[in-house]
């Protein structure tokens, strides 16, 4: 059920709409004036009290729940919300005018790129090969691709690209960092320079965003550019990766690929990403770590904070 937490002697309530209820009691009372309502996403909306739509000035979105962005038209007087993932494609249609949108950055970073480097960990060594004979009791030993040494091209070089980097580093790859726009004086490439630096990468990751210039980002041209066994990493979105080219390209033998996104998604239990050779697939856990939930909640309180007291909240999204 949802529920209120209310300052007591507050005359007139800020009032907030957040995931979770018991942030106060790890984090410190809210502040003077703020009233706290509870949604988690997997309740009705329809048991949330009407004048909570009426009321609240600031949601946090549940993370992780499909469809919660639906809420958005029912809200009466809405300034802020909150979006607890990096990527907000789906909440910005659905955005009330003069509503500002604020998104995870940050909170993500660590668990993503942690996945990020498990799955190029997995597919260079083949750790699902080694988990099956296991199972089979089978005991065939080969070497395997390295890591160390490999050319690893990080597109959508940002906050997790970043934290990537650092961690292929440690492992003793060589990185291309790629973004949206050149940035020379960090060594980053543009989007643009892909046809040139592709037949040189052994890895290519995704940690792109879905916005209508990264839609079908690496298409079949890209794909093509590619050397023979390289791998192919998505942990962005997965419309960047043109699914039916990957395909192609995997019941050819000619790449691999390691997703935790597809397109679509969730992925049907029928498709033929499923069973082609080479790929190894995560269902969009990436950025679920145990590392998300505390840093969420200093997040979440930060902001509350911040909005109590008239200050610019953090992460804002661009509207256009």
């Amino acid at each position: 059920m949802p529920e209120t937490h209310a300052n007591p002697g507050s005359a007139s309530a800020l009032d907030v709409l957040l995931p979770w209820g018991d942030l106060d009691e790890r984090h410190g009372p809210w502040p003077s004036g703020v009233r706290v309502h509870v949604w988690d996403g997997l309740t009705p909306e329809d048991e949330l009290p009407p004048q909570v739509l009426e009321s609240a000035g600031f949601w946090v979105m549940p993370y992780a729940v499909p469809g919660v962005e639906r809420l958005l038209p029912r809200f009466r007087g809405l300034r802020a919300v909150q979006s607890l993932s990096a990527g907000v494609e789906k909440v910005l249609p659905l955005l009330p005018g003069g509503t500002s949108l604020h998104n995870g950055r940050g909170l993500h970073d660590a668990s993503t790129a942690e996945h990020a480097l498990g799955l190029i960990l997995a597919a260079q060594r083949d750790l699902p090969r080694w988990a099956e004979d296991q199972r089979q009791g089978r005991w065939e030993p080969h070497f395997t691709r390295s890591l160390a040494d490999c050319r690893v091209a990080v597109i959508g070089y940002g906050s997790i690209g970043a934290a990537l980097e650092r961690r292929l580093l440690a492992c003793e790859a060589e990185v291309v960092r790629v973004a949206r726009r050149a940035r020379p004086e960090e060594d980053v490439h543009a989007v643009t320079d892909l046809p040139k630096l592709l037949p040189d990468v052994g890895i290519a990751v995704l940690v792109l965003p879905e916005t209508p210039a990264t839609e079908g980002l690496l298409g079949e041209a890209e794909l093509a550019a590619l050397p023979d066994g390289a791998l192919v990493v998505n942990v962005g979105r997965g419309r960047t990766l043109d699914t039916q080219a990957l395909v192609a390209q995997l019941r050819a033998g000619r790449l691999r690929a390691a997703l935790d996104v597809t397109d679509p998604e969730p992925l049907p239990a029928d498709h033929p990403l499923w069973q082609c050779p080479g790929a190894l697939i995560t269902p969009h856990v990436a950025g679920g770590s145990a590392a998300f939930r505390p840093r969420a909640e200093r997040l979440i309180v930060e902001q509350v904070r911040r909005y109590a007291a008239g200050e610019p909240l953090l992460n804002a999204f661009p509207r256009a």
